[in-house]
């Protein structure tokens, strides 16, 4: 069992940069694959990013490439999702999830079904 709890988001202008966390709690957090999510109203849940438990591989999807990175500390328990040059199209929801299961490819990382999440923290872009 892994409780996730995110924090950091808020309201930023469009172009500013935000930070999001996900802490983890519960058993061998470095055995899971980490991802960030989003859902925006009106709109499916999304996809945003990955990362294996070894955090040595990355995966994003089109729309967030070269503009955000996530990243994990295993001795905090902790991944990241840091979000730079933000888009108004960016304001949504953002959840995390870990799984056991690992990715090889950025198809496989958006196809894990996540066991995992957490309750979602809120991102507005204002342009």
């Amino acid at each position: 069992q892994v409780q996730l709890v995110e924090s950091g988001g808020g309201l930023v202008q469009a172009g500013g940069s935000l930070g999001l966390s996900c802490a983890a709690s519960g058993r061998a957090f470095s055995m899971y694959t980490m991802g960030w999510f989003r859902q925006a109203p009106g709109k499916e849940r999304e996809f945003v990013a990955g990362i294996s438990w070894r955090g040595n591989s990355a995966a994003y999807a089109n729309s967030v490439e070269g503009r955000f990175t996530i990243s994990r500390d295993s001795a905090k328990n902790t991944v990241y999702l840091q979000m730079n040059s933000l888009k108004f199209e960016d304001t949504a929801v953002y959840y995390c999830a870990a799984d056991t299961e690992p990715f090889f490819t950025t198809s496989e990382a958006m196809r894990i079904e996540y066991d995992y999440w957490g309750q979602g923290t809120q991102v507005t872009v204002s342009s």
